[in-house]
């Protein structure tokens, strides 16, 4: 059930990235790595509703593989209002993903 519910928010999230992103899934603006997957097996971790939770080891083996901050640069006013960056950047952290501290996500600094 909350993986139904998370996947809108975070595909939300994606959604402006994969407008800009090949096939092959790397992004016209430089954004490498599986955002198809870090959609489908993320989605859930970072819906805007909801308790903080940890994410599930296929959905830190995707992050890992993710540009971040390329991804956070794509974040816009509109997927804030369903997404939780506080969230985006605790699932980053939390999985190992080195997010530089006073990173830019959204209107957000982590």
């Amino acid at each position: 059930m909350a993986s139904k519910v998370g996947f809108l928010g975070f595909a939300v999230l994606i959604v402006v990235v994969l407008a800009a992103t090949s096939n092959d899934g790397v992004s016209a603006d430089g954004c490498e790595g599986d955002l198809r997957g870090l959609t489908s097996r993320c989605a859930q971790y970072v819906l805007k509703i909801g308790p903080k939770i940890r994410p599930s080891r296929g959905c830190c083996d995707v992050v890992r593989k993710v540009d971040i901050p390329c991804v956070c640069r794509q974040v816009t006013p509109e997927i804030e209002k369903l997404v939780s960056i506080k969230k985006v950047l605790y699932v980053a952290q939390f999985c190992g993903k080195d997010v530089p501290h006073g990173t830019k996500c959204g209107s957000k600094y982590s």
